[in-house]
């Protein structure tokens, strides 16, 4: 079988449709009937290229009709495999997603509730309620949400509607991490050490803890996607992980019950993707490397693994194997596992759904997973065999994120994206993503913008093509990660594959802090600047192609200016002939090439035969530009040497002391606040918990001081920057 690389849908459309109130309401399929196109438009349905084409039998008759009971990406990545299946499909929203991509997408739509997920996606009162609207045959749940959730898949069995997934006895006995431990080592499966009950209070907690010995891994039983877990290094880790652990799984998951077992230091994270059936046949279909985490959460995964040789692939797969033989798994779903730096393994949970990752397995075996899951449930056996499954290329994924990450690798970012466009007509990339220009990023959700895939025929070429889609990719009007992703697979130790679960942090002990620019790439920079500052003042001079003010001469033969880039202010000599300038910055001449369309987010730049691809993300009459540069925004603040020599003259704003006041660091909702007026508070100490897309931070004081005021209490929704509290 050649690779597979299923292309991304994504829905393009003018302006924004009516929001509809929360209750139940249903959309026919006629109200949105888009025709298909290859190129962006402002109508458009946009299908990014595949990378070779999965056999959709028109025989094999499956289901009429299938609710997809999640939203965004993953929704958008489920509607793709039904439409060439000749599935209809209903999508669910809340009232806030009425204008989604998935929405569009569908045959259908049905408002499920307001934004909050426990009155919409996770309310399966109103999801039922639909199904049972709109004579949907099955669900595909997506993953997160009610995914692996074994009451819903009940309630899906009771009405005779097909849950697109395992059976309730797979999920629960896998979706509980005590269960699953108890199973895995009957299956003869490496475990880690650990304490197979659940932990009922925080003194018990750091009682087992002692007995297992630290570090030690707190986590939710019912957990997942990092959700849920803290590392605890001593007792009083163990107590603040054990109230935190409790807190973000009673959140996301409506089950506070804990486990704890012994964290095994710099391991690798690899998984391995399993797919059986309900005549109990099982495959595994090679593994998943995801050990670039922050905060538990996978940010960057390949397949195949740059570690394992094929022994060790084998005995990880044949566990996997038997692990899912011993629950009687029968849909797709993923084992993973710890390994150490001398490739031993150990089970750490199994996963009952469509994995986020999955598109990389996709890529490197032909298979489709979400038609393999389809084909599953309806009762089909699997159409290949063991001897079957190949790894054909590379595949790589990165997630791109709304986040800062200068702030703790990635806190949570919201707003509309007032520009987005994808970078899909690259060869070799894919891109899954339920976005479009004007979708708003909110607090209510992951702040997940795409899933970003790149397929090579070797991993260097899966990584330069990775490369290529970062600086091709325009994102604007929320932060997002794209520097440290661009980072991270350029750095030496992740080429070199080189990584563990701990990367981010090894790497970047004192926090992300952007790409460290070289003595030449400086250069080009503020070459690149000076001749972006030189156009713009060039078209200013412009009218209909004729001079504004023709007395005045329409060319100046050198440009003298004064670039400031952090605390170093250069020397710049620019000239131009047609599309090429001269630059001469600090002593050394560059000469940079372009069309120099302004207009267009995406510059491509030639300097001295080395290409580049930039963005001009703002610009200031006064002189200040922002630049995407190797995937780092750079500040630079460019003028005359006059205007240099007279800006000196200018007061400087005095910055804030931040050290008495706390400021929420991200949008979110307060959870608890710690302290009230007249308090005494030492540096460090917890002064209130702030949750931001399901995941609890707890907010330190800055300096030991008294406190004045405070400006927030629990429930609160607070933005980026508000004022919290206030020492004296």
């Amino acid at each position: 079988m050649a690779g597979l690389c299923v292309g991304a849908v994504v829905l393009v459309a003018a302006g924004r449709r009516n929001r509809k109130p929360p209750q139940l309401l249903v959309r026919s399929a006629a109200l949105w009937t888009p025709k298909p196109v290859l190129h962006q438009s402002r109508q458009s349905l946009r299908v990014s290229r595949s990378l070779s084409s999965v056999g959709y039998d028109p025989n094999e008759k499956t289901f009429d009709k299938l609710l997809i009971a999640n939203r965004g990406e993953i929704a958008c990545r489920v509607i793709k495999t039904c439409k060439k299946m000749g599935i209809k499909t209903v999508a669910i929203h809340s009232d806030v997603d009425a204008s989604s991509v998935h929405v569009k997408m569908a045959d259908e739509a049905v408002c499920v509730g307001p934004a909050p997920t426990s009155k919409s996606y996770l309310n399966m009162d109103a999801i039922m309620e639909a199904i049972k609207k709109t004579r949907a045959q099955a669900v595909h749940p997506g993953y997160g949400f009610l995914s692996e959730n074994k009451e819903f898949a009940k309630l899906l069995a009771a009405e005779g509607v097909t849950f697109i997934g395992p059976d309730t006895h797979a999920i629960q006995a896998m979706g509980d991490k005590i269960e699953s431990k108890l199973l895995a080592k009957n299956a003869k499966v490496n475990t880690i050490p650990g304490f197979d009950g659940v932990v009922k209070d925080a003194d018990e907690a750091v009682r087992i803890a002692r007995e297992i010995g630290y570090p030690v891994m707190i986590k939710a039983s019912a957990g997942g996607g990092g959700k849920g877990m803290r590392i605890a290094w001593d007792d009083e880790e163990t107590r603040d992980g054990f109230r935190f652990s409790s807190q973000e799984a009673a959140s996301s998951f409506g089950d506070d019950r804990l486990l704890i077992e012994k964290f095994i230091d710099n391991p690798r994270h690899i998984e391995i993707q399993v797919l059986g059936d309900k005549h109990g046949n099982a495959l595994w279909l090679n593994e998943r490397e995801c050990s670039i985490q922050r905060r538990n959460q996978k940010v960057v995964e390949e397949a195949p693994s740059t570690f394992l040789d094929p022994e060790t692939r084998r005995a990880m797969g044949e566990q996997a194997v038997a692990l899912a033989r011993a629950v009687k798994y029968s849909s797709a779903g993923t084992v993973e596992f710890l390994v150490d730096s001398q490739k031993n393994f150990y089970f750490l949970e199994m996963n009952t759904r469509l994995q986020v990752e999955h598109p990389v397995t996709e890529c490197i075996t032909g298979l489709d997973l979400v038609q393999e899951m389809i084909r599953v449930a309806k009762g089909y056996p699997l159409r290949h065999k063991q001897a079957d499954i190949p790894i054909n290329g590379w595949a790589i994924e990165c997630r791109v994120y709304a986040e800062d990450p200068y702030k703790s690798f990635g806190l949570p970012s919201i707003g509309r994206l007032s520009q987005y466009e994808e970078p899909f007509y690259l060869p070799g990339v894919r891109v899954d993503s339920g976005i479009q220009p004007g979708s708003d990023i909110s607090i209510y959700y992951d702040p997940m913008i795409s899933k970003l895939i790149s397929y090579g025929s070797n991993r260097t070429e899966a990584l330069e093509r990775m490369e290529a889609a970062l600086d091709n990719y325009v994102i604007r009007g929320v932060t997002h990660n794209i520097a440290l992703l661009r980072e991270v697979i350029n750095h030496k130790r992740f080429v070199e594959g080189d990584i563990n679960t701990k990367f981010l942090s090894d790497v970047y002990p004192d926090g992300f802090k952007g790409h460290k620019l070289t003595k030449t790439e400086k250069q080009q920079l503020l070459a690149i600047a000076s001749s972006l500052y030189v156009s713009f003042q060039l078209r200013a001079q412009r009218f209909e192609k004729n001079s504004r003010v023709p007395i005045l001469k329409p060319k100046m033969a050198n440009w003298d200016l004064s670039i400031k880039m952090g605390d170093e202010i250069h020397s710049v000599i620019a000239s131009n002939n047609g599309s090429t300038f001269c630059v001469e910055v600090d002593g050394s001449k560059l000469n940079v090439t372009s069309e120099w369309n302004l207009a267009s987010p995406l510059l491509s730049v030639n300097i001295d035969g080395t290409q580049r691809i930039v963005q001009c993300l703002s610009r200031e009459a006064g002189g200040h530009m922002s630049i995407q540069f190797l995937g780092t925004v750079y500040k630079v603040h460019i003028l005359t040497e006059l205007a240099a020599k007279l800006n000196k003259f200018m007061l400087e704003k005095i910055a804030e002391d931040t050290s008495s006041v706390l400021r929420s660091p991200m949008p979110g909702v307060v959870v608890a606040v710690s302290v009230k007026p007249g308090d005494m508070v030492s540096e460090g100490q917890e002064i209130c918990v702030i949750e931001a897309m399901k995941m609890q931070n707890s907010m330190g004081a800055g300096k030991t001081g008294k406190v004045k005021s405070v400006h927030c209490k629990a429930g609160d929704t607070v933005g980026e920057g508000d004022l919290l509290v206030e020492l004296e």
